[in-house]
């Protein structure tokens, strides 16, 4: 079951990061910082990263059509 977790996760990154090369010109300067099952997860790395420094802000984006939340900053 963790190898399967594991191939749709990283399908679903590599379809996000897909999303993002086509991206609306609102979200050209962010980018795709991570793939969350659950909202409070998404907001607590996004603020852990705002945090650290690693980037100014961020915003979590429910994709139903993978039923994940991604993580744009």
């Amino acid at each position: 079951m963790r190898k399967a977790r594991a191939v749709l996760v990283s399908a679903v990154v590599v379809l996000g990061a897909s999303v993002m090369i086509g991206a609306t010109p609102a979200q050209a300067d962010a980018r795709l910082s991570g793939v969350f099952r659950t909202s409070a997860e998404c907001e607590r790395i996004g603020a852990h990263g705002v945090a650290q420094g690693w980037w100014n802000d961020y915003s979590c984006v429910w994709e139903g059509r993978y039923r994940y939340y991604f993580l744009y900053a």
